[in-house]
């Protein structure tokens, strides 16, 4: 079988760019250090219930004036489903799941994780602003998905 030359060019440039693209991303994961989560809480997800502090999930005031809010995203809703803070409190949010994949995502803040059965996911946002933010589940979970929300009230 005849390869034209410029088609052969073009299989050797194409091959070639995927190489140096693969490289680059490669060199740069390494270099700056991006790895997988590995220091992740984890827990049995069958023991959630009855594993510390998540068998009273709510907020938790601690001594330097932060918040710890444990959460627990079940089928189909979040315990608590409701929380309150002062404004321009920090809140560590700390989320873990029984039973399948859920989204945790605070509407009008950066606050978007994956609560995944197993692992405890971790974040902190200070809220500033007043107001009422939404807790919702960004991640398809069921046929009861549509009703899982919640809410956090900053006075």
């Amino acid at each position: 079988m005849h390869i034209h030359k410029y088609e052969r060019w073009w299989l050797t440039f194409g091959i070639g760019m995927l190489f140096i693209f693969l490289a680059t991303i490669a060199f740069a994961a390494f270099a700056d250090g991006i790895n997988p989560p590995s220091g992740m809480q984890q827990l049995d997800p069958a023991k959630v219930a009855s594993t510390p502090p998540f068998d009273h999930p709510g907020l938790h005031k601690l001594h330097d004036g932060s918040y710890e809010a444990y959460f627990v995203a079940h089928i189909f809703a979040f315990a608590p489903s409701s929380i309150t803070v002062p404004a321009g409190s920090t809140v560590t949010f700390y989320v873990t799941s029984p039973d399948v994949i859920h989204g945790f995502a605070i509407t009008q803040t950066a606050v978007n994780m994956m609560a995944i059965p197993g692992w405890v996911n971790m974040m902190s946002h200070t809220f500033r602003t007043p107001g009422t933010y939404f807790l919702v589940c960004n991640e398809y979970c069921g046929i009861g998905h549509q009703d899982m929300a919640g809410k956090i009230v900053v006075q």
